[in-house]
C-alpha cells in the first residue's frame, strides 16, 4: 500500500469515516464534561460515561437554533456525525443536535432563562410599574381568531366602558414571538393605560413564544405597565415573571384591570359617606371655634379685656422707665468714679499746689539743667498763667534752696 504522510493517513481514515453509513446520522448519550464555549459562539465539549469520553464540537450556526445551552455534568443525547480533526489526528462528533436526557429541552430552557433574567433584575418587585386602577384606555395583545379574544370581550362588556385598542398577533409557532414584540412597540406609541397580553392554555410548546427572551425583554422595557394572561391558572411563562401583573387567565386580567360597575358604585358611595362625614366634623369644629370666640367679643367682656390690656401697657412702661433710670444711675456712678480717678493724678493739681512746668522751645518739659544752655529760651506754667524767661545762669546743685 506505499507509505503514507501523517497528512495522508488522518485524510483517508476521515474519508473512510465519513463513507461509514452508520457514522453519518447517529445519536450519543453521555455526561457533559470539558465544556468550553468559544467567544466565536462554538461549543467545544467532551461527552463520556463511566469507561470512555469522545471529544465533541457543535459550530454557532447550529446551537443558534437549540434553546438551552449545555451545562458541565448534564445528561445529553447528543446527535450528529463522526469525524476526524485532521490537524491533530482527533477522532470527534460533529453535533448537529441536542437534547437534555433525563429532563425535557424546553423546561431545561425555560429554567436557564430564568434564571439569567432573574440575575438581570427582570422579576425584581421594585422594576414593576403599577397597574392604573380606572384605566380609560386598555390595549389588547393576542391571536385575532383565538378564544382569548372572545373571552376578553365578553368580560369587558360587563364592566366599566372603556376604550379597548386590539393590536392582533401571532401567539404560537416560529414566528410568534417577534409578532408578540412587534405588538407590544406599536401599543406603547399608542399609549393606552394598561396592555394585556396573553392567550388561552396549551403545552409547553404551545406557549413558548412567551418564554423566549425577546418577548421577556420587551415587556421589561415596555413604557406601559403589562399584564401577562397567559394559559390556565397552573401556566406559568417567562413572560408572567416578567410582567407588572399576572393574572391566571385572559378573562380574570379583564377583571383585575378594569373595574365592574358595582365595584365603582361602591367606591363612589363610599367616597360620598367619607365627604359627608369630613364635611359634618369640619362644620362641628367652624361652630366650637365660632362659639369660643363669640364669648370673648361679648360688650362687657371686650371692655374688661381692653382695660386690662392697659393697665398692662402702663405697668409695662413704668417697668421700661424704672429700668432705664437704674441703667443711666449706674452709668452716673462709673462715669464720677472715672472722672475722680484722673482727677487725683491731673498735673494741674500738682500745679496749684506751687509747682511749676518748664518747658523748652519746642514745647517738650525740661527734665534736667543738663538739657539748658545759657541764653536758652523757657516757658514756665503756672496755676494761673505762663512765664516766658531767658537762661543767665545755671547752677549744677540745689545747695542755693537751703540758703
Amino acid at each position: 500500500m506505499g507509505i503514507f504522510t501523517v497528512s495522508e493517513l488522518n485524510q483517508h481514515v476521515k474519508n473512510t469515516l465519513k463513507s461509514e453509513p452508520t457514522l453519518k446520522e447517529i445519536w450519543v448519550r453521555g455526561e457533559v464534561s470539558n465544556l468550553t464555549i468559544h467567544r466565536s459562539g462554538h461549543y467545544y465539549f467532551t461527552i463520556k460515561d463511566k469507561e470512555s469520553q469522545i471529544s465533541c464540537v457543535c459550530f454557532n450556526y447550529i446551537n443558534k437554533n437549540i434553546k438551552f445551552k449545555p451545562e458541565k455534568d448534564m445528561n445529553l443525547l447528543v446527535f450528529g456525525y463522526v469525524d476526524i480533526y485532521t490537524v491533530r489526528g482527533q477522532y470527534q462528533l460533529h453535533v448537529l443536535d441536542m437534547r437534555a436526557d433525563g429532563i425535557g429541552e424546553l423546561y431545561q430552557a425555560f429554567e436557564q432563562l430564568k434564571e439569567k433574567l432573574g440575575r438581570k433584575g427582570f422579576f425584581d418587585e421594585k422594576n414593576k410599574k403599577p397597574i392604573p386602577k380606572i384605566p380609560s384606555k386598555v390595549g389588547i395583545i393576542t391571536s385575532p381568531t383565538g378564544a382569548a379574544l372572545h373571552d376578553i370581550l365578553n368580560v369587558a362588556k360587563r364592566r366599566v366602558p372603556v376604550h379597548i385598542i386590539f393590536c392582533p398577533a401571532i401567539v404560537q409557532g416560529d414566528k410568534s414571538a417577534l409578532s408578540i414584540v412587534n405588538a407590544i412597540n406599536q401599543l406603547n406609541e399608542l399609549s393606552p393605560d394598561v396592555i394585556i397580553i396573553g392567550r388561552g392554555g396549551g403545552s409547553i410548546e404551545d406557549l413558548w413564544s412567551f418564554n423566549e427572551e425577546i418577548v421577556a425583554k420587551s415587556i421589561y422595557e415596555s413604557n406601559v405597565p403589562i399584564v401577562s394572561a397567559v394559559g390556565h391558572e397552573t401556566d406559568y411563562t417567562i413572560a408572567d415573571f416578567t410582567a407588572d401583573l399576572r393574572a391566571s387567565t385572559p378573562s380574570s386580567a379583564v377583571e383585575i384591570v378594569i373595574p365592574s360597575k358595582t365595584e365603582i358604585s361602591n367606591q363612589v358611595h363610599s367616597l360620598i359617606q367619607r365627604l359627608k362625614r369630613s364635611q359634618q366634623y369640619k362644620i362641628n369644629e367652624l361652630k366650637n371655634i365660632l362659639y369660643q370666640n363669640s364669648s370673648k367679643f361679648e360688650p362687657l367682656k371686650f371692655k374688661d379685656q381692653l382695660n386690662q390690656n392697659y393697665l398692662l401697657i402702663d405697668d409695662s412702661l413704668n417697668k421700661m422707665e424704672n429700668k432705664v433710670e437704674m441703667i443711666l444711675n449706674n452709668k452716673n456712678a462709673t462715669y464720677r468714679e472715672y472722672v475722680g480717678r484722673l482727677d487725683a493724678v491731673s498735673p494741674l493739681n500738682t500745679i496749684k499746689r506751687g509747682y511749676s512746668i518748664p518747658l523748652d522751645e519746642h514745647k517738650d518739659i525740661i527734665y534736667s539743667v543738663k538739657n539748658l544752655g545759657i541764653g536758652d529760651r523757657v516757658s514756665i506754667i503756672l496755676s494761673d498763667g505762663t512765664i516766658q524767661c531767658k537762661v543767665e545762669d545755671i547752677k549744677n546743685n540745689l545747695s542755693y534752696l537751703n540758703k
